[in-house]
């Protein structure tokens, strides 16, 4: 590829002057420039929002964007979706916050219970985080017992006891269990030993693990979509399997819904895979983007709160972010935008399947349309362990030009894709023609790197 036919393909070269020189400016004020860790890609790539609109965003140097991260998946219908702002603003004109109940709360319950047969009760937070905080603490109080158990790989949001990980990376099979280590600094390691770790769809490390310590572990925690790990899916026999384990060792199943509640299905991921969670987790895509979380689950289980465990907070329940999920909830359940997404998720990996099996390019996906991970291999990964030894090269490699192109993908190749009503049409044929531009800059330039690193052939048949 010679100059000329390089420009040719990057087309408008995207500039990032002003995101690069808020980053300094913001710097100096908040640590890495933004106010979440994974909002940092580094000092030069870290961009700032203008605005969004539909499935698209524009960062503050005019560079649009169609979108496939949507805030890790809060977004189900679109950015500034009218139907769901009209609504937001009646919330508005109730009030906002008053350390007082609204009649809202039972009408948004009474729905997600239509919805999510696990919920037969329901509370409030804000975040994805709290609620997970608030189904363990419940989880412990009917249990007796402190102890949970998380997928290899997993995540669960930023509190201290799932802030645990299994170093699969420097681990050798058959040298006993990969180590558990801090998720970063300031992690009390007090909290360690209530974490335990098992990979996904492995029914037999479960049950081994329990066999030895059910006594102290009183849940498992699981999302059965893996929405910080490429979406790699639990099957549904393993899930029927763990289930029956559960009961039988007296743990309580914990279905971390945050990224797949009101995203894969009306009812989840536990209406996907036929299964129902003692106690469940709800946040991102429940009022479109309008920050409101939920921990729900059966009746027995719940009734603690109030009842000797303690739940709440200031901001829950907020008249704003109840209206917005009210009516999302609404449209999701009554309307055929799930089905729509799911039917654009199809279309979309079937495109860019037959860009890259046209280029001899190995490829699989997993999760579910809505919520999808891409791999570069024949077969994609059924758990951590083995997405850790897979190949993710030319996903870090890809992903830069996507965003020169006007892709936004996560850079990070463990993050999936998501979808929304608003991808339509013009989406998919805009990210195909850019899917296969970006796609035909990396090849020659991860080859040129792997024969001077290696001395190694190009990575395409």
């Amino acid at each position: 590829m010679n100059e000329y036919s390089f420009i040719f393909l990057r087309g408008n070269m995207r500039t990032l002057v002003r995101s690069n020189r808020h980053f300094r400016q913001a710097s100096r004020k908040l640590p890495l420039g933004v106010s979440s860790n994974f909002r940092y890609w580094g000092d030069d790539e870290t961009i700032y929002v203008e605005r969004g609109e539909g499935a698209r965003i524009w960062d503050i140097d005019g560079n649009e964007y169609i979108d496939y991260r949507l805030a890790y998946g809060p977004v189900i219908l679109g950015y500034a979706d009218p139907r769901i702002d009209e609504a937001a603003r009646k919330g508005m004109e109730v009030g906002g916050v008053f350390a007082l109940s609204t009649e809202l709360e039972y009408e948004v319950a009474c729905r997600i219970g239509k919805m999510v047969p696990a919920a037969e009760l329901v509370r409030f937070s804000n975040s994805g985080t709290e609620a997970v905080m608030a189904a363990l603490r419940v989880a412990r109080a009917h249990t007796g017992k402190d102890g949970h158990v998380v997928m290899e790989g997993g995540y669960h949001g930023v509190f201290s006891e799932v802030m645990w990980y299994s170093e699969v990376e420097d681990w050798t099979p058959g040298q006993g269990d990969p180590e558990v280590m801090p998720y970063g600094d300031g992690v009390p390691v007090v909290t360690k030993q209530m974490f335990h770790t098992v990979p996904l769809n492995d029914a037999n490390a479960l049950e081994d693990l329990l066999k030895r310590k059910h006594k102290e572990i009183g849940a498992f925690l699981i999302e059965p979509i893996m929405g910080n790990c490429c979406g790699i899916r639990a099957s549904e026999q393993y899930m029927r399997d763990v289930r029956e384990i559960c009961d039988r060792y007296d743990v309580l199943l914990i279905i971390d819904e945050v990224k797949t509640g009101f995203r894969v299905a009306k009812g989840g991921v536990q209406e996907l895979l036929g299964i129902k969670a003692d106690l469940c987790t709800f946040a991102k895509a429940i009022g479109n983007g309008y920050p409101l979380a939920v921990v729900a689950g059966r009746e027995e289980v719940m009734r603690h709160i109030g009842d000797g465990v303690v739940h709440g907070g200031t901001f829950t329940a907020h008249s704003v972010s109840l209206a917005a999920a009210a009516r999302t909830l609404q449209i999701l359940d009554e309307t055929s935008a799930l089905a729509d997404i799911e039917s654009y998720g199809l279309s979309l990996q079937e495109g860019l399947g037959r860009i890259l099996t046209d280029r001899g390019i190995a490829h699989s996906f997993t999760g579910h349309p809505a919520l999808m991970g891409l791999f570069f291999s024949d077969e994609a990964p059924t758990n951590y362990r083995e997405w850790v030894n897979s190949n993710y090269d030319f996903y870090d490699a890809l992903a830069p030009e996507l965003h020169e192109q006007g892709i936004l993908v996560e850079p990070d190749s463990r993050e999936p894709w998501f979808l929304c009503e608003s991808h339509n049409v013009g989406c998919l044929q805009e990210t195909l023609d850019k899917f296969e531009r970006a796609v035909d800059i990396t090849l020659p330039k991860l080859d040129r790197q792997r024969a001077t690193a290696t001395g190694g052939g190009p990575i395409h048949k």
